[in-house]
């Protein structure tokens, strides 16, 4: 079949990019990458919103590519993100780093082009396997053991949704990525598949795991794809599930305090995406047009502004080699450009006015609203105060004013610095004019986010918080900054599950070594009774006998034997 360049998919050339980079190196590799990320939104931003290819395999009808208003939102923000983070990344001299980086990239857009679900898994197995590299490429012992918890994770989601995806074909008789929701055990499957890099309740542990033993720029990489991509998913196959209504208040809350207990900043990052990803899935729970405009909009400003808080620490990370909130501080004297720039990453994710945070996230609240969710939006509304305190304070705060560590180093590569302008620039850009971003939206959009009440609510929440937060460290109370180690919900498969099979194992060899040595005595007994029954000297087994006791023997077993014959005739 020939393809046409609008049908191109725009995973393409990521992963020609990516073949071409093993082979490359120092500035050519970097014109590559640039290169192949630019050329290829440029071609994403000329499609139109109605190309599907598709062609018959088998017995099924496979949609390696559809472009429609959704996937095209996410393409188009995907290929900002890879653009940041590859432009983030150009100083490091790391074929791994670089290599997978590209891949991974280019598997997140392949599924969200995805027009099927055979297609969404072999790009959703993808996804795990060359993120899982961007955590090995740290080349330590810690991001090794993390990296591989990552990827056993990962794969589980992939076989479960592999499980759903046969279960839900036997069942309906079509592979379309359409709506699937709850109603059959495949899309139960599909669910919890999507849940999991979603980071649903019980299933986060990877991302707070993984997260933080990346590289300084692995980490903006993964902060973008893997979540969002499952954002996507659920948007696609379950908008209008109640249920994802009370996980995503629930996820929206119980990161919190988690955050604020942390001392590795990246870990307080990791689990402030996490809370931010529950106001998405709420948004998409809700499953209004508006409401699900405010979750995909969440997440097209989230990837920005999160990238640009995860570039901000891992610059100090790169300039310092430290990422303890205990260990830094004062930087904002040798670092004040990268001080400005992640304090305006800080004011988007807390949704202050004028920022991008506030007019994705007020669509969502509105939504929740307008449904009759009150108690949801209140949750919602306390979970925004708290993301203002574990992120949009502490990442600033702790990092570059806090206390004088001593620390005097000097600005990132100018490729750094770069990358967080056009994070931060976009961050400004769509909040002062979020109509850039709401015609892209996959509904039509009747909002403003700037309504007066709205505005004056917002703003008296955040200076009410910003004032809990100083009051609390005045008076001592706010959690202190303490070098710990503070296990989430993996405590139960790396502690007790752990403690469990250490204590199971163990009983399995101490039976296994005292049934060996009760085996090997009974052996030795049996042995030495032969030996002795054989002896040549007094041995029963080794005495001369006449040929005729042999005979006699012989006699009396051949009449036992005609006896038994005439006795029990056939």
């Amino acid at each position: 079949m020939m393809m046409w360049p609008d049908q191109l998919p725009a995973f393409v050339p990521f992963f020609l990019a990516a073949a071409l980079a093993l082979v490359t190196r120092g500035r050519v590799r970097s014109v590559l990458m640039i290169g192949a990320v630019v050329l290829s939104g440029l071609h994403l931003w000329l499609l139109s919103s109605d190309i599907t290819v598709s062609f018959r395999f088998l017995e099924y009808e496979l949609t390696p590519y559809r472009v429609d208003k959704m996937s095209l939102l996410f393409g188009y923000v995907f290929h900002l993100a890879a653009l940041m983070s590859v432009l983030f990344s150009l100083h490091v001299e790391d074929t791994t780093q670089h290599v997978s980086g590209l891949l991974y990239a280019g598997s997140a857009i392949g599924a969200v082009f995805a027009g099927d679900l055979l297609t969404l898994f072999v790009f959703w197995e993808l996804l795990a396997v060359t993120s899982a590299f961007l955590v090995w490429a740290k080349r330590t012992e810690r991001s090794y053991q993390a990296g591989m918890r990552y990827l056993i994770i990962q794969v589980l989601s992939g076989v479960i949704l592999l499980g759903g995806i046969v279960i839900h074909l036997n069942t309906t008789g079509s592979i379309a990525f359409d709506f699937i929701g709850i109603d059959s055990l495949g899309g139960w499957l599909i669910l919890i598949a999507f849940g999991f890099k979603a980071a649903f309740p019980l299933l986060h542990t990877w991302l707070t795991d993984a997260y933080p033993e990346a590289t300084s720029t692995g980490t903006v990489f993964l902060s973008a794809f893997t979540t969002k991509t499952a954002i996507y998913t659920l948007a696609r196959a379950y908008p209008g599930t109640e249920l994802l209504i009370y996980v995503g208040a629930t996820m929206a809350c119980f990161p919190i305090f988690y955050a604020v207990i942390q001392n590795d900043l990246r870990r307080v990052l990791s689990y402030s995406l996490i809370n931010q990803l529950g106001f998405m899935v709420c948004g998409i729970g809700i499953g209004t047009a508006l409401a699900v405009n405010g979750a995909v909009a969440h997440a097209f400003v989230h990837i920005i502004y999160k990238s640009l808080l995860f570039m901000s620490m891992g610059a100090v990370l790169y300039m310092t080699g430290k990422i303890k909130a205990t260990d830094i501080g004062g930087l904002y004297k040798t670092m004040p450009k990268t001080a400005i720039l992640c304090i305006i990453g800080a004011a988007s994710i807390s949704a202050f006015p004028l920022f991008s945070g506030f007019v994705a996230k007020s669509l969502i609240m509105a939504a929740a609203l307008k449904e009759g969710y009150e108690w949801i939006w209140l949750v919602l509304l306390l979970a925004s105060a708290g993301v203002l305190k574990h992120a949009g304070i502490q990442i600033p705060y702790f990092a570059f004013f806090a206390h004088d560590s001593g620390i005097r180093t000097s600005e990132p590569p100018r490729n750094m610095l770069l990358a967080m302008t056009i994070a931060a620039f976009f961050c400004l850009a769509i909040g002062i004019y979020p109509a850039m971003l709401y015609r892209l939206l996959p509904f039509d959009v009747a909002y403003s986010p700037y309504d007066l009440t709205h505005v004056l609510a917002q703003t008296q929440l955040l200076f009410f918080a910003m004032l809990a937060f100083v009051w609390l460290n005045i008076q001592g109370v706010y959690p202190p900054e303490v070098r710990a180690v503070n296990v989430d919900a993996e405590w139960f498969y790396r502690k007790l599950f752990r403690r469990i099979s250490a204590s199971l194992f163990g009983w399995l060899w101490r039976t296994d070594t005292d049934f060996r040595k009760w085996a090997l005595k009974k052996i030795d007994d049996i042995t030495v009774y032969f030996a002795k029954i054989h002896s040549s000297t007094s041995g029963k087994a080794s005495i001369i006998r006449p040929t005729g006791y042999m005979v006699i023997w012989v006699a009396i077993l051949l009449a036992a034997y005609l006896w038994l014959l005439l006795s029990f005739p056939h």
